[in-house]
């Protein structure tokens, strides 16, 4: 990587909005599976940028999930209710991706997309 730690953030900002973008287009095909999987990976960018503005380095993506808990929502700067979306979609990502016969639904998937926008934005603020 040849730029900065604020180009980097700026980068995975702009994906987590691309991405959310993509979920939406995947509910519009009514592919639940698959938008479950792009709404955590837009919040996973998120919170890569959140967790790099604040120096913290994390290689895996429980590491990622793990020390955006404990420096971000048990601290309070995050409400816990985006803390139990990004371990809700954490899980449901793996679920989806690697379980079998597992299939969302519309009145499942809906709700998170609007979640999911606000939680972006929530550290948006943050890293303003």
């Amino acid at each position: 990587m040849n730029g900065s730690i604020e180009d980097l953030i700026k980068y995975r900002i702009e994906r987590a909005n691309e991405t959310l973008s993509d979920a939406q287009l995947l509910a519009e095909g009514c592919r639940w599976n698959s938008c479950i999987n792009r709404l955590y990976y837009a919040s996973f960018y998120a919170v890569n940028a959140l967790l790099l503005k604040n120096n913290f380095r994390t290689y895996t993506h429980n590491g990622c999930k793990s020390k955006f808990h404990m420096e971000f929502v048990k601290t309070g700067m995050i409400d816990k209710s985006f803390g139990k979306l990004y371990s809700d979609l954490f899980d449901w990502r793996q679920e989806g991706d690697y379980a079998d016969f597992i299939t969302f639904d519309q009145s499942t998937v809906i709700p998170f997309l609007e979640q999911t926008e606000n939680f972006i934005k929530e550290i948006e603020k943050y890293l303003k």
